[in-house]
C-alpha cells in the first residue's frame, strides 16, 4: 500500500472515531457519577490484572526502563489512582452552598483526544482512560508508534472491560491506522473538545495549531537542592532511588543536583555509597555527545538505558552496582546537555556557595529547559523551603522525597497523575498534577438573594450640582435589563 493511501486511510479513520465518539459521549454525559464510577471500577480491576503482563510486553516492545518498575507505575494509575478517585463528586452536583444559595454542577468537556509517550505507555493510558470516563468524557488515543502494540493492548483490556459494564461503545476508542495525518485529524476534528497531550514534544505544535484547548505534560528538568540543614544521607539515597526508577525516564524526576560549597564533600561521599559514579571531565564530554540528535531532541538510543550501558557506549567497563553517572558542571546553557532533561541515569552536579547562589542556579536551569515542571528541594530549614517555593518557575515542589515518585503523587499527597500540568511557565493553561476536575466545565448556579435596590441605595450625591448618580445607574441597569 501507497504511503499516500495509508495516510488517507488513517484521516478516514480519525473522522469515523471522532464521530462515533460524539454520539457515544451523548448518552455518557446523561450518566450520574455512581453509574460511570461502576464503569470505572471495572475498568481499573481489569487493567490491575494486566498489569505485570503489560510492564514486560511495553519494556520489550520501546527497549526503555525496566519492566519492573512499569508494573508499579501500572499498579500505581490503576489500583492506587482508582483509590484515590472513586469517591469524587465530578459530574452532576458537586458543590452545594445553601447559605449563599449557589451550586456548582460538573459537566463532561465532550470528546478528548489523548496522546501518550513511548516511555510510559501503559501507565498512561490506563490513567487517562480512568480520568476520562470517571467524567463523563469519550476519549479517543492516537497510540505511540513505538508502543503501538502495547497500547492497543491496553485498550483493548480496558474497552472489553468497560463496555461489558455499560460504557456506550465507541466512548473509549484509539486509532489503529497511526499516521501523523491522522492524528492531526483526531486533534482538529470540529467535535474534538480537548488534547490531552502528554510526552510527544513533536506533536506539541501540531497539538496547539488545532485551535483547541491543549493540556501539556511538558519535558522536566528538575534540579535536586541539597541544603546544608539536610539529612544528606537521606537526600542522597532519595535521589539515587529516584534517578534509576524505570532508567531515569519519568519527567518529574531529578535532572541535576545543586549542593552547597560546605556540605559538597558530604554529599559526594554519599552519592557514591548510593552507587554514583563520578565521570571524569573527558568521560563527561564523550558521553554528552550521544544525548542530543542533530536537531537538538533527546537521542532514543540513551532512554532508558542503565549507567552501567550508558558508560558501555563510551568505553568505561564499571561494575553492576553503578546506578547512576554524575558529571560536575559549571554552567548553564541550552548548548550544554547537562543543563536539559536526560530520559537516563545521568545527573549533573552543581557547587554553589550558599543557599541564594543555589536558588539562581535552579532558576537558571528551570528557564533554560523544564519551565514549569518540578523542583525538590532537601532542607530542614523552614524559612529556606519558603523562599524555594515562593520563588521558582514550578508548578511542583517537593520536599524532602523522590522527585520522581514525589511528583506523581505516590510519595507525597499530590494527586496521583501522569501528566503534570506545567502552568503559563510551561505553555500550558493549568498547572495541576492532571484530575477528572481538570476535564470538565464546571457550571454555577446562583439564586437571587438580593434586589436592584440593594444595590443603589447606599449611593448618595458627592456635590449638589453633580448629576444624581443613583439615578444614573438605576437608568442604566434599568437599559440593559431590557434589552
Amino acid at each position: 500500500m501507497k504511503p499516500m493511501d495509508i495516510d488517507l486511510l488513517s484521516i478516514q479513520e480519525a473522522r469515523i472515531l471522532i464521530e462515533n465518539a460524539r454520539e457515544a459521549q451523548k448518552i455518557l454525559a446523561a450518566f450520574p457519577q455512581e453509574k460511570l464510577d461502576g464503569i470505572v471500577k471495572c475498568m481499573a480491576s481489569e487493567a490491575s490484572k494486566y498489569a505485570r503482563e503489560l510492564a514486560v510486553m511495553s519494556s520489550e516492545e520501546t527497549g526503555f526502563g525496566k519492566w519492573q518498575d512499569k508494573w508499579v507505575k501500572n499498579i500505581f494509575a490503576s489500583d492506587f489512582l482508582y483509590q484515590k478517585i472513586k469517591n469524587m463528586k465530578v459530574v452532576g452536583i458537586i458543590a452545594e452552598d445553601q447559605e449563599n444559595k449557589t451550586m456548582d454542577i460538573g459537566v463532561p468537556v465532550g470528546v478528548i483526544v489523548a496522546l501518550v509517550p513511548s516511555t510510559n505507555p501503559v501507565s498512561t493510558t490506563i490513567y487517562k482512560a480512568l480520568i476520562a470516563i470517571k467524567s463523563g468524557n469519550a476519549i479517543v488515543f492516537s497510540p505511540h508508534p513505538k508502543a503501538d502494540k502495547t497500547i492497543g493492548r491496553v485498550l483493548d483490556i480496558l474497552i472489553r472491560a468497560a463496555e461489558d459494564s455499560g460504557l456506550p461503545p465507541g466512548a473509549l476508542a484509539y486509532l489503529h491506522t497511526i499516521t501523523t495525518d491522522g492524528t492531526v485529524e483526531l486533534m482538529k476534528h470540529k467535535d474534538t473538545a480537548l488534547l490531552l497531550v502528554t510526552g510527544v514534544p513533536k506533536m506539541v505544535k501540531a497539538a496547539y495549531a488545532s485551535g483547541k484547548p491543549v493540556i501539556y505534560g511538558g519535558p522536566g528538568n528538575g534540579p535536586a537542592f541539597i541544603e546544608r540543614s539536610a539529612d544528606i544521607k537521606q537526600a542522597a539515597a532519595d535521589i539515587i532511588a529516584s534517578r534509576t526508577f524505570d532508567n531515569g525516564i519519568v519527567s518529574a524526576s531529578e535532572q541535576s543536583i545543586v549542593v552547597e560549597a560546605c556540605i559538597a564533600d558530604e554529599a559526594r561521599l554519599e552519592l557514591k555509597r548510593n552507587g554514583a559514579y563520578f565521570l571524569t571531565e573527558k568521560d563527561s564530554e564523550e558521553l554528552s555527545q550521544l544525548f542530543l540528535r542533530p536537531d537538538g531532541s533527546i537521542n532514543p538510543e540513551i532512554v532508558g538505558k542503565s549507567a552501567v550501558d550508558l558508560a558501555q557506549k563510551i568505553g568505561l567497563s564499571l561494575p553492576d552496582d553503578v546506578k547512576v553517572l554524575v558529571s560536575e558542571q559549571k554552567y548553564v546553557s541550552p548548548t550544554n546537555p547537562y543543563s536539559r532533561e536526560k530520559l537516563c541515569p545521568v545527573l549533573a552536579f552543581y557547587i554553589e556557595k550558599d543557599w541564594l547562589n543555589a536558588c539562581e542556579k535552579c532558576i537558571e536551569l528551570l528557564l533554560n529547559d523544564g519551565r514549569g515542571h518540578t523542583l525538590v528541594i532537601h532542607s530542614r530549614d523552614d524559612h529556606v523551603i519558603r523562599e524555594f517555593a515562593l520563588k521558582k518557575p514550578v508548578s511542583r515542589v517537593l520536599v524532602n522525597t523522590p522527585s520522581a515518585l514525589g511528583g506523581i503523587g505516590a510519595t507525597t499527597n499530590l494527586f496521583p497523575a501522569l501528566t503534570l500540568g506545567c502552568g503559563a511557565a510551561g505553555g500550558g493553561f493549568t498547572s495541576d498534577n492532571v484530575s477528572p476536575m481538570n476535564l470538565i466545565n464546571i457550571r454555577k448556579v446562583g439564586y437571587g438573594v438580593r434586589k436592584l435596590e440593594d444595590i443603589t441605595k447606599g449611593i448618595q450625591h458627592s456635590q449638589e450640582n453633580e448629576p444624581d448618580l443613583k439615578e444614573q445607574l438605576e437608568n442604566l441597569l434599568e437599559q440593559l435589563l431590557n434589552k
